[in-house]
């Protein structure tokens, strides 16, 4: 990939829905990416018969700013704007019609980025998404296609590492944490069966006022074995990546959640993925993984964690380097080999 891969970034699109990366926030995945692209000497070409990708740069966070009605619970305006865009693009330039869209992707966090998609079909079905919410039961998101892209919470853009580190295991006393609002299927099942039941499993809706003057968030996440990743409203979740940024043993819990970078990273060996139904049995499947399989996958989470890092400048296996890989693997995956 780094000695062949060349990108094209169409400079159609007008601020701020195109070209106006939103770095902050849990939605800061897609405007990260747009910014160190669009920065990228070494994989961007000017020359887009020299590309093998082409990059659609919009974000899904600054189109539900600009065209979403507070309330109104309608997205078809995004859509209908995004393939009013596409349908553009393709009248403008010949290579949208080389392909029907499949060497161009795009690259979406916000919850709602699969829906921008639905109201064109060539961009729903060729076009290779990243998204965050890498929902596999819904028809949108295809997987072996489509890249799940994982979901980073940035509270400080001009310092994007801040506090990624934690506790060595020994003052780890926390088995299980989670604090966090109850908004889903998912998370008011957890604290129906673990809040207030169990010294050893942590687990809050907000983190309480009381708590939080004696720990802060982060501290209970560096002092826990387990961090427990409950889906929200969509199947992503921001705390599998802060889990690893703590060094802390990410619990998923989300069916039909496709892992980032699956193709090349084994998440048996650094997560524990529990199914829906297994909420009340939590603390049992927690308790029954042996110490050294713990410290095998503390230890891996350490190792892992470069891959998930946002740098202000991109370096080798980072964040920013696994999604285009991500996004190289599936055109690559697409292209069918003539047979001879």
């Amino acid at each position: 990939m780094e000695t062949i891969l060349k990108v094209f970034i169409y400079r159609d699109g007008a601020r701020p829905i195109f070209h106006q990366p939103h770095l902050r926030g849990i939605y800061a995945s897609e405007g990260w990416f747009m910014r160190l692209m669009e920065a990228n000497r070494q994989f961007v070409t000017r020359d887009p018969e020299k590309a093998h990708l082409f990059y659609l740069p919009y974000s899904a966070r600054q189109l539900e700013m600009a065209l979403y009605v507070p309330d109104s619970h309608d997205m078809k305006p995004l859509s209908i704007f995004l393939r009013d865009y596409v349908n553009m693009i393709a009248a403008k330039y010949p290579f949208w019609n080389r392909t029907h869209g499949s060497d161009h992707f795009l690259v979406a966090c916000h919850d709602w980025g699969p829906y921008t998609v639905t109201e064109h079909e060539e961009l729903c079905k060729n076009t290779i998404k990243a998204l965050c919410n890498a929902d596999q039961s819904e028809g949108i998101f295809v997987g072996g296609k489509d890249v799940s892209l994982p979901e980073t919470t940035i509270r400080t853009p001009r310092k994007p590492l801040r506090n990624v580190g934690g506790n060595r295991v020994s003052q780890r006393p926390i088995l299980a944490f989670f604090a966090g609002n109850m908004h889903g299927r998912v998370r008011p099942t957890l604290l129906k069966y673990w809040s207030d039941r169990d010294v050893d499993m942590k687990v809050y809706g907000p983190l309480p006022i009381r708590v939080s003057r004696k720990m802060s968030y982060v501290q209970h996440m560096k002092s826990s074995k387990y961090c427990i990743c409950p889906m929200g409203h969509e199947v992503n979740s921001p705390r599998i990546v802060e889990a690893i940024y703590y060094e802390c043993v990410p619990v998923i819990i989300a069916d039909n959640f496709v892992l980032p970078f699956s193709e090349v990273l084994d998440w048996s060996a650094f997560s524990v993925v529990v199914a829906e139904k297994d909420i009340p049995k939590l603390k049992e499947i927690l308790l029954a993984i042996p110490m050294r399989r713990y410290l095998k996958m503390q230890i891996n989470v350490k190792m892992v964690q470069k891959h998930f890092l946002w740098n202000p400048r991109p370096v080798r296996y980072d964040l920013f380097h696994m999604i285009l890989h991500s996004i190289w693997f599936s055109r690559l995956n697409q292209i069918q080999i003539p047979s001879s």
